[in-house]
């Protein structure tokens, strides 16, 4: 029987998809906000921004298509099941119940619908708002065979209209220039370091993980049968939708940027995405903006609502996929109406410390032939990235925590011990020589039999 390729139409349909899953409301508010800090050191910071904004989420594809793993929890078993079991739970409820779903509702009403509303409206206007946002989500959701066509075919290319809109408006007609742009305090010293960890909150990383399963199993029922196909397949589709998102990150912080022309560097991205709106387009520029937001986070929330309810009926099958996707817009409905500010107070450490373990995840996967899939080195280099990605989170924990004696001591002696540890970098050295030395171990060490693997 011959093999099936994808036709140009279908990597389109599937870059357009995988685009639309990833781009959220973070994805618009994070470059701008980055773009009026960074100032004059724009290029270097979104450079930064870059590599964890499109960079890692290609990696997570790339290690999802390469491996040929059928989810993340099949790549992290290659450390151990148990490990295997931690990680997957904890990276679905980040990039979805517990944080990224509940600030994709959150933040799209704030910037979307608050403009529009008395202060006095916004709690009771959240709370029905919250609960419409994520029966639309489940609806959709039931059926994850339709998010081709209805992300693909649909929303994408109306999110892309309205947007281009906007750009092409702010880059035709500047608020100010770039070259002496005033450069905040944060980005003064290592404006790439700070870029890159910038990037962490699109979540888009751990995201890839997720989404990468959606690609192949959309591959597969398009007739690709054939795993090494699959894989070349994955990764094309990855990269025309990651280079659109790169395109579009650069402009966002480019706008941000020429913004401070006009305006003061606001207190979040979303508030900055507002005013530029609304300096070019008055009212109509709100309304615009409501509308894009809302596009944007209800196309990445159904992608987010049914990865986790297929991961979660794979990991515990006696549950049915409907289940698990009911609870996962019930919860993020609620968590909602605790608030913007918050949710991102609280993610910040998770983020600060799961991103680590996600990359050399992702980076032991794509090169796991090179040591011939040898778990020692999964084993050493995840267990010394772990213990630097734990004082990473502490260390961008709420003051609650930080301010504990244990906390204080953590953070103390991974200032005095980690290099890069005050740029949220401390976990770099430490994996690069959990790495170096499971290498080494798996030189001198005979390989286990199969039924010595974990």
């Amino acid at each position: 029987m011959q093999q099936h390729r994808l036709t140009k139409r279908e990597y389109l349909y599937i870059g357009s998809m995988l685009f639309g899953l990833f781009f959220g409301a973070g994805n618009l508010i994070f470059p701008v906000f980055l773009g009026q800090n960074s100032g004059q050191n724009i290029g270097q910071a979104n450079l930064g921004f870059l590599v964890t904004g499109i960079g890692l989420p290609l990696l997570g594809v790339i290690a999802i298509g390469m491996s040929q793993s059928k989810g993340v929890f099949e790549l992290a078993k290659r450390v151990g099941r148990p490990y295997a079991y931690l990680f997957t739970i904890l990276l679905y409820l980040t990039i979805g119940p517990f944080f990224a779903l509940p600030r994709l509702a959150t933040t799209s009403f704030q910037i979307g619908i608050i403009p529009f509303l008395k202060a006095g409206q916004q709690t009771g206007a959240l709370l029905i708002f919250s609960i419409i946002f994520f029966a639309i989500t489940w609806w959709f959701a039931r059926r994850p065979s339709q998010l081709i066509a209805v992300v693909g075919k649909y929303l994408t290319p109306a999110f892309l209209i309205i947007l281009g809109l906007l750009l092409i408006t702010a880059l035709t007609r500047p608020m100010g220039g770039i070259d002496h742009a005033t450069v905040t305090h944060a980005y003064q010293q290592q404006p790439f370091l700070v870029g890159f960890t910038e990037g962490y909150n699109t979540m888009d990383a751990l995201a890839a993980l997720a989404f990468g399963v959606i690609v192949t199993d959309t591959i597969r029922k398009l007739g690709v049968t054939k795993p090494t196909t699959i894989a070349l397949d994955t990764m094309k589709s990855g990269l025309i939708s990651l280079i659109l998102m790169g395109v579009i990150y650069t402009l966002l912080a480019l706008m941000g940027t020429m913004s401070l022309g006009q305006f003061k560097p606001a207190a979040n991205g979303g508030i900055a995405l507002a005013a530029i709106a609304h300096y070019y387009f008055g009212d109509f520029g709100s309304f615009l903006l409501a509308l894009l937001v809302i596009l944007a986070c209800i196309k990445t929330a159904i992608g987010l609502v049914s990865a986790f309810g297929e991961t979660f009926q794979d990991l515990f099958p006696q549950g049915h996929y409907l289940w698990y996707i009911t609870g996962a817009s019930i919860l993020p409905a609620l968590f909602a109406n605790v608030g913007l500010t918050a949710i991102i107070a609280y993610s910040t450490p998770i983020l600060m410390f799961i991103y680590p373990l996600a990359i050399t995840l992702m980076l032991l996967g794509i090169g796991s032939a090179l040591f011939k899939h040898r778990q020692i080195v999964y084993v050493t280099t995840t267990l010394f990235t772990l213990i630097a990605a734990i004082a990473d989170g502490v260390h961008a924990a709420p003051a609650a925590i930080a301010q504990t004696t244990m906390a204080k001591t953590i953070v103390n002696l991974a200032t005095n011990y980690l290099p890069f540890f005050k740029f949220g970098m401390g976990w770099l050295i430490p994996a690069l020589s959990g790495l170096v030395l499971g290498l080494l171990l798996a030189h001198f060490l005979p390989p286990k039999t199969p039924t010595q693997q974990i």
